[in-house]
């Protein structure tokens, strides 16, 4: 098995530019993705990051296939998914989840919890739907009662552990995290944090984690991407980019944005 759980190879990502639609004609297309190349290793904490626009959530959502790349190739697990179907996707969902910025969209206002996470649990097929919603809730540490509560009866923190728990609950091998702490107190972004990174290593996960807060990124990922304007700038460990970044984007990011020790406040 190889050691790269996913393989990007020259990924182009286009979108129609609406602003500039003709009255006639074809609309013009904006380019938002160029010539982007890399690879997730697998057991790796990815981050992601970039200012607004750079392509982070685009990027992310490419690779896992919620949007059509314009060209280039995806691999997961050494097979090309870049043009599947969605019918053709479907078996690999289950390997392949994603936990969403804002819980209180993700998250079906009407359900509750236990159906929030044992529905896609019943989709793909799974015996035992109870026990498994039972032990997604104790992995991300919230009581099985739970199961009985809506989405709004949760505060934001307990709302994005239960993201993390439906995620989990189909025994995915990778993972894709796009901004989920950005709308959390300090408090409970450590918690998630912490149960990221520990989760990452029960259950050997991969995690790609897309941010725009560096001193979280610093923490969290042991590899790092920096994206502008739809070009990867940077690829390093974190500890590389960090203590020595190459691009002047990367230096501009860093001085921007105090990074505190944040050690005192996860462990």
């Amino acid at each position: 098995m190889t050691d790269n759980i996913f393989q990007i190879r020259d990924l182009f990502v286009d979108v129609p530019n609406l602003t500039k639609k003709p009255l006639i004609g074809k609309t013009p297309n904006l380019s938002i993705l160029r010539d982007i190349s890399f690879n997730i290793v697998r057991g790796d904490i990815l981050g992601i990051v970039g200012a607004s626009g750079s392509g982070k959530s685009t990027l992310g959502r490419a690779i896992i296939r919620l949007l059509e790349p314009s060209s280039g190739e995806i691999y997961f697990e050494g097979f090309n998914i870049t043009h599947l179907s969605e019918a053709e996707l479907r078996p690999l969902r289950k390997k392949i989840q994603m936990i969403f910025q804002d819980p209180m969209s993700s998250l079906n206002p009407r359900h509750r919890i236990k159906s929030i996470i044992g529905g896609p649990l019943k989709l793909h097929g799974f015996q035992n739907v109870g026990r498994l919603v039972t032990e997604a809730l104790e992995h991300v540490g919230l009581p099985d009662y739970f199961k009985s509560r809506y989405p709004h009866e949760l505060s934001g923190g307990q709302r994005q552990r239960v993201g993390i728990a439906r995620a989990i609950a189909l025994k995915p091998d990778f993972i894709l995290a796009d901004e989920i702490v950005s709308g959390l107190d300090v408090s409970s972004q450590a918690l998630v944090l912490s149960l990221l990174q520990s989760l990452v290593k029960e259950l050997g996960l991969t995690l790609v984690f897309i941010s725009h807060d560096l001193s979280v990124v610093r923490r969290l990922c042991n590899k790092v991407i920096v994206l502008q304007n739809g070009h990867i700038v940077e690829k390093a460990t974190a500890k590389k980019l960090f203590e020595n970044p190459k691009s002047d984007y990367t230096k501009e990011l860093l001085s921007a944005i105090p990074l505190p020790d944040l050690n005192q406040i996860w462990n």
